[in-house]
């Protein structure tokens, strides 16, 4: 099985988990009982935002990653990588916003840069995978 065949089911079902999130928030900010801080209202929304946005990047990147010619471990690498970094960047955002204080660094912060950097990363080598296949 190729990488470009399981990684996205793995990114669909992701999916899957970030509208259970958007429920969460919407029960949050609309009842009484669940009011969120104004900070961990905003690193909620934040969180929720980035995993879906990049999880849909992630379908995009898995559409054009056969045609950088990659060999079966690079792409499994490059795949494992960019949903590593969406997890990471997405994930980081949620634990500052469960242990995080406002307007200093946290280990959520540190995780949600490092996330950033991951998807990076597999972003340049795919353009520079296509690219070299022009």
């Amino acid at each position: 099985m190729e990488a470009s065949e399981l990684l996205p089911v793995i990114a669909v079902l992701a999916l899957v988990t970030v509208e259970f999130g958007g429920h969460g928030l919407l029960k949050f900010i609309t009842t009484e009982d669940g009011k969120l801080t104004p900070l961990r209202e905003r690193f909620f929304r934040a969180g929720h935002a980035h995993a879906g946005v990049l999880l849909i990047l992630s379908l995009v990147y898995f559409l054009y990653l056969p045609r950088a010619g990659f060999s079966s471990g690079i792409a499994w690498l490059f795949g494992i990588l960019l949903l590593v970094g969406v997890l990471a960047q997405s994930g980081g955002f949620f634990l500052h916003l469960a242990f995080g204080t406002e307007g200093q660094t946290s280990a959520g912060t540190r995780l949600t840069r490092v996330g950033a950097l991951l998807i990076a990363a597999a972003l340049i080598a795919l353009a520079v995978g296509l690219i070299q296949r022009l």
